[in-house]
């Protein structure tokens, strides 16, 4: 047995531990966020640019999705043999080295560089999802969603700041003879690296390795055990319909909006601002959204989400393009309904597992959600150039509602 792991048997301990995890979680997550908002900012910009065309503007983030897809997996397996630790360091290394080449394709105008570099960069998109249950291995059951709202509140600090340094980054790259688009690349590359060396340097000892030998010593009952396996499965598919539900509705519509903007004549710091409202609407709201899905159960959540991912979907589309007012509430409420079906999808999948098999089902579990924003982001630029932005935002809206029929699920589950 680690020797970290025998000395804490205390719930005292424990909860000081849980304390400690959640503060260092938070710090790398600041820097996870600054990392993943370049990819949304400028990604499909910069296609667009090298590939001369629209229609393949959506290409990026289905790249950097399916990326992440990938990540989610391994990252997800090798947690669960090795510890948070172990996996979130590796994620965030190799999302790190993706940036850097992401930078050094645009130098030498290498589409196919670019392409390969965007698919590595994913695994920090990906690492930073995961990251969020790392602060809820040593959580009670009351304290799982408001764990993982704590988590993505830190994100916000760098993702709101992120696509606000466009601009900056961009003079900076040009400065040194880099395109001005891979700017903020340069800025995702050193933030996913910092992620990295925080948690290798002070996330010890190891949360989930933690729950995993506690639980190990527990007294099992194996009746109690079988009985609560089909309710586990039940949460399960449930959670993981919510956040893929959510991920494909927000990144098809996330992706288009600066190419949309930019064709009505916003400059690339409008694009920018509209972008960080939208990414910090996805995270600052976990201040509460946590807080309310422990108090108020996770359905109420869930049927907030499609609510406003439908609002999000409806004023996108109605909202005149050359409009900074209109697509800032549309891109807010976009990051909003997100931001709820996240939280409440996590906790869902938090309560329905145990720690000898939660961050393979997590990683799993984000497998999907990275095909689902990989479905969103490649059809995005086609459904928008083959009709318009307009259709694409109230498809989106529209499909949202789908979540409405999943707490009804949710509630006759309960009452079996």
């Amino acid at each position: 047995m680690d020797k970290d792991i025998a000395e804490v048997v205390s719930e005292k301990q424990r909860k000081n531990l849980y304390k400690r995890t959640l503060i260092v979680v938070c710090i790398a997550q600041i820097f996870g966020g600054a990392g993943l908002a370049a990819g949304i900012t400028v990604g499909a910009l910069l296609a667009r640019d090298m590939l001369g065309t629209d229609a393949y503007a959506g290409l990026p983030t289905a790249l950097f999705t399916l990326g992440s897809a990938l990540a989610a997996f391994a990252i997800g397996r090798l947690t669960q043999r090795l510890g948070r630790r172990r996996g979130l360091v590796t994620g965030f290394m190799a999302g790190g080295l993706g940036a850097v080449g992401v930078v050094f394709a645009a130098l030498i105008s290498s589409i196919t560089l670019l392409l390969m570099s965007l698919f590595v960069y994913g695994a920090g998109t990906a690492t930073n999802l995961q990251a969020r249950y790392a602060g809820t291995d040593l959580a009670t059951d009351k304290q799982r969603a408001t764990a993982v709202s704590v988590a993505m509140v830190a994100t916000t600090l760098g993702a709101v700041a992120g696509p606000n340094l466009v601009g900056v980054m961009g003079q900076f790259a040009l400065s040194i003879g880099v395109p001005a688009l891979a700017g903020p690349f340069i800025l995702a590359g050193g933030a996913f690296i910092a992620a990295a060396i925080i948690l290798f340097f002070f996330l010890k000892p190891d949360p989930l390795l933690i729950v995993k030998e506690w639980e190990a010593i527990q007294p099992r009952i194996e009746e109690v055990l079988q009985s609560e396996t089909k309710k586990r499965s039940k949460g399960v598919a449930i959670g993981v319909a919510v956040m893929v539900t959510t991920q494909l509705v927000m990144v098809a519509i996330m992706t288009l909006t600066p190419v949309h903007m930019e064709h009505h004549g916003h400059s690339i710091n409008a694009i920018g601002l509209v972008i960080g409202i939208h990414v910090g609407a996805m995270y600052l709201p976990s201040l509460f959204t946590g807080i309310l899905a422990d108090q108020f159960g996770r359905k109420a959540i869930v049927f907030a989400a499609g609510v406003t991912l439908l609002l999000a979907g409806v004023v996108g589309a109605l909202a005149p393009g050359d409009s900074m007012v209109f697509m800032i509430i549309a891109l807010a409420l976009l990051g909003l309904g997100w931001n709820l079906g996240l939280i409440s999808g996590t906790a869902l999948i938090i309560d329905s597992t145990n720690a000898s098999t939660r961050a393979k089902t997590q990683g799993t579990t984000d497998v999907f959600i990275a095909l689902a924003g990989a479905s969103g982001g490649a059809m995005s630029g086609m459904v928008a150039a083959g009709s318009s932005y307009a259709v694409l935002s109230l498809t989106g809206g529209v499909l949202a509602l789908l979540l409405v029929p999943i707490v009804f699920i949710v509630d006759r589950k309960k009452e079996s």
